[in-house]
């Protein structure tokens, strides 16, 4: 019996440090509602962080830049709002075509999706 709830536990303690990594985000109409302002460059070269916008919130894992956008902001594990000027932006990002081009290239504002 012991064991078996050995398991059981270890099992949720993976699933919760499993979700706390996920990058869920929802698009707020609002930049007082949002947790991390984000601009989006013509460039990757320009970006904090090159995103790829996943199909699925499963393969929505870590802070890699690998997003899901949720439709309400319940599900969301970050709650994003786009700005009009790098400038206001707590971050910078480049939407990308291929899920391995997604990774942060300064590492210095990676704890905003913590």
């Amino acid at each position: 019996m012991k064991t078996s709830i050995k398991i059981l536990l270890a099992a949720c303690l993976i699933c919760f440090a499993y979700s706390l990594n996920a990058q869920k985000v929802y698009s707020c109409n609002s930049k007082y509602d949002a947790e991390v302002k984000v601009y989006v460059a013509d460039s990757k070269y320009d970006a904090d962080l090159v995103v790829y916008k996943c199909s699925s919130k499963y393969d929505a894992t870590d802070n890699k830049g690998l997003w899901f956008f949720v439709d309400s902001k319940y599900d969301a594990d970050k709650l994003i709002f786009f700005v009009d000027s790098k400038y206001d932006a707590d971050v910078i990002i480049f939407f990308s075509n291929s899920k391995y081009d997604a990774e942060w290239r300064n590492n210095s504002k990676k704890h905003l999706f913590y």
